[in-house]
């Protein structure tokens, strides 16, 4: 229905505008505030940009369309919102209105056409693991994929038949699109960590991508067909991971089950886990998404202090936000990288040997910018679990290790 004719009373996204008291407390933590430093560019800003929309008040244009765009969905201005403003919802809501007013580009329409298809994606970015060198530098937009043989998905699939009957909680694992070949090592790694800690997995092979890319692009209806498909993929189970925490909100908001990142879960299970010492200095990234969604960040601190010796140096630097932002690394890759780059250069002189973020989005905009070794974290702890008969007393304790 045209917004002209749409009863204004009840216009869903009229009445999730009207909840903003425009307080301002949004502005601090606003990545796309802090780098512009215009009111167009904050939550408050876009809020009555949409609210204008939907009310016919102003004129839609390129010059509106770009404050929309630039938006990271990075959820920090909900978690300081007193006035619980649903800004998420509303995000999607005025894109859904902008992609059916004006259409996708087509990059953006091949992006999400890819991440449903896992064969073709697959073997697209396996040319890509090949071919990177060669490119231009310009078109290395992400690292390459790790190798094939450690794909994760056979050798889950093999620790998942070998487990007992009687192992006891069992949790359906969600893997993704991209991800599917990118985070093989982190699927290996969990499946190391959840046999230590006495979990059983199973992985649905229905599930398909969370959605999220196509929501935060306006692309409603895909989305909502995503969502259909991952609840009757994880029909019955209980309890479903996550690796990503982008995905995390999507896939909740998808299926009847309880999600749970998968570091939340071994979290709860470490009384089962044991680490071997690691005199290293690490740096820690924390996604937007994973302090505002998945809220494993709490987690994650504790099952790092279990390392005996280990030092964490968090990387925050900049605007709150990496910049990666789902595909806006690869739709707008210059601004992106100015989200980045504060990060780079705060990682450069940490010290850090190494940098774990638990994001897929991040790891690959953040590892595209580093020579360093950029890892999921269960990646990194599981490299360091102790063996049942190399355990010792002193591992696995709090308190062995420093953040700062």
């Amino acid at each position: 229905m045209p917004a002209a004719s749409r009863p204004l009373a009840s216009d869903p996204l009229v009445a999730l505008a009207d909840r903003c008291v425009q307080c301002g407390l949004c502005l601090p933590v606003c990545p796309t505030y802090g780098r512009e430093g215009m009111e167009a560019e904050s939550p408050r800003g876009r809020i009555a940009l949409a609210r204008a929309w939907a009310l016919d008040t102003i004129e839609p244009g390129p010059l509106g369309d770009a404050h929309l765009d630039h938006c990271l969905g990075c959820g920090n201005c909900e978690a300081v919102c007193p006035a619980g403003v649903e800004y998420d919802a509303l995000l999607v809501s005025a894109r859904g209105r902008q992609r059916e007013r004006r259409g996708a580009s087509a990059l953006q329409k091949a992006l999400e056409a890819l991440v449903v298809r896992p064969r073709l994606l697959g073997a697209l970015l396996g040319l890509y693991r090949h071919t990177r060198s060669l490119l231009p530098h310009g078109l290395q937009l992400l690292p390459a994929p790790p190798a094939l043989p450690r794909d994760g998905m056979l050798s889950l699939r093999d620790a998942t038949a070998a487990q007992p009957a009687t192992s006891t909680p069992s949790a359906a694992l969600f893997v993704g699109c991209i991800a599917g070949s990118y985070e093989g090592p982190a699927r290996d790694a969990l499946t190391r960590l959840c046999a230590a800690g006495g979990i059983q997995l199973v992985m649905p092979d229905a599930q398909t991508c969370c959605g999220a890319l196509h929501a935060h692009a306006g692309n409603l209806d895909g989305a909502a067909r995503l969502a259909a498909c991952n609840r009757e993929a994880f029909a019955g189970h209980a309890q479903v991971l996550t690796l990503a925490s982008g995905c995390h909100k999507a896939l909740a908001g998808a299926i009847d089950g309880e999600t749970v990142d998968a570091l939340s879960l071994l979290d709860a299970r470490s009384d089962r886990l044991t680490f071997r010492s690691n005199p290293e200095r690490v740096a820690l990234h924390l996604p937007c998404t994973q302090r505002n969604a998945s809220g494993s960040v709490p987690a994650l601190r504790r099952l790092l202090t279990r390392i005996p010796e280990l030092t964490v140096i968090e990387i925050d630097a900049g605007f709150g936000c990496c910049g990666a932002a789902g595909n806006q690394m690869l739709i707008d890759p210059v601004r992106a990288g100015e989200y980045r780059q504060p990060l780079l250069d705060q990682l450069a002189t940490s010290g850090a040997t190494r940098l774990l973020s638990a994001n897929i989005g991040c790891r690959l905009h953040l590892g595209n910018g580093t020579m360093l070794p950029v890892q999921h974290p269960l990646e990194f702890l599981a490299e360091r679990l102790a063996t049942p008969d190399a355990a010792d007393p002193a591992h696995g304790r709090p308190g062995a290790s420093s953040a700062r």
